[in-house]
């Protein structure tokens, strides 16, 4: 639990406009008793999931909730605060990108069997559930069956198809649509203090996530992404070997740079099926985007992005690629997508 101060600091804060309907839910069901033991969070990463749990994690654990949402006041809300509270328990990997194991459920299930010390609920955050290793999945499954009174377990999934079905079944699902540029716009907007065609602009690179396009602003994701583009055109113009390029990235987030080539070549992909404009989302590429296009074929295209996939599914499920030779590979397939 070593996150939890940089986690659990604000429980009683607002909740993001674009959950307001799945917040609504929550609360109508705790107001009738009828809150299950345990809710599966499932929506695309960079939407702002993680903050969802942490509203619901204070409005039950609140002694006072008022106006529909925490006091802010009360003995469990200052525990909160203060990233203290004995009866909230998060759980993740150990570390980025690796298993959940069967040792930290079991050290969960001792949890789930206390008493509640502040007298309310005791709560659990899980993420991602999809990092459960087998054994440990199935170590949470009695917990899940027998959870106790006033329990919460929150399970938040980017991937939803990698959660065990005896999991999901066992779950209450609330779906987490990407919000609409209407509601993260705006929010974006003020979160950075830039303009409204700018935040348009990066939403469209981070595929409308609006906290996504917080962090790639702000960690420099975005001027990782102006490199990656200008290595792109460099190759294309002879001016960079994939060998060249391949070492310029072996030392970055390589699932971030796999993720930026992919959305390239949907662009690609997209710009050869419609030969418009404004279906892509990398305008600021639009001449490298639409040579490409015209010079490669679809079946290329589509065999290089589920090559891209299969080793971005690999990242996910922990596996350890030799990161030269897999960005080595990706370069040449790029390249040779417009070689004959």
């Amino acid at each position: 639990m070593s996150e939890m101060a940089d986690r659990y600091h604000a429980l009683n804060a607002e909740v993001f406009p674009w959950f307001l309907p799945q917040w609504q839910r929550v609360l109508s069901l705790f107001d009738q008793n009828r809150l299950p033991h345990a809710l599966l969070l499932n929506g695309a990463p960079g939407i702002g999931k993680a903050r969802l749990a942490e509203s619901i994690a204070g409005y039950v654990m609140c002694h006072q909730p008022v106006d529909s949402k925490a006091c802010g006041h009360c003995r469990s809300c200052e525990l909160l605060a203060s990233s203290g509270h004995p009866d909230l328990y998060y759980l993740q990997p150990d570390e980025a990108r690796k298993a959940i194991k069967v040792d930290q459920v079991r050290e969960l299930t001792e949890f789930m069997q206390n008493t509640a010390q502040q007298g309310g609920y005791r709560v659990v955050v899980l993420e991602p559930a999809e990092a459960m290793n087998i054994s440990a999945a199935n170590a949470l499954l009695k917990t899940l069956e027998e959870p106790g009174k006033d329990t919460l377990l929150i399970l938040i999934t980017h991937q939803l198809g990698q959660v065990l079905p005896t999991i999901k079944s066992r779950c209450q699902r609330l779906d987490c649509a990407i919000p609409s540029s209407e509601q993260s716009v705006p929010w974006l907007m003020a979160q950075l203090s830039i303009e409204e065609a700018e935040a348009s602009r990066l939403l469209s690179v981070v595929h409308g996530a609006p906290l996504t396009g917080l962090a790639f602003k702000s960690s420099g994701q975005q001027a990782l992404r102006a490199d990656l583009l200008s290595s792109l055109r460099d190759m294309l113009r002879g001016r960079k070997t994939p060998i060249e390029a391949a070492e310029q990235f072996v030392k970055t987030d390589v699932e971030i740079v796999l993720s930026l080539v992919l959305g390239v070549l949907s662009d690609v992909a997209r710009m050869k099926a419609t030969d418009e404009l404004e279906c892509i989302r990398n305008g600021d590429m639009e001449k490298m985007i639409k040579g490409v296009a015209k010079n490669t074929t679809p079946d290329k295209i589509f065999i290089l992005m589920d090559a891209i996939q299969e080793e971005l599914l690999g990242l996910k499920r922990r596996h350890n690629p030799n990161k030269q030779l897999l960005l080595e590979r990706i370069f040449l397939d790029w390249l040779s997508l417009i070689q004959p």
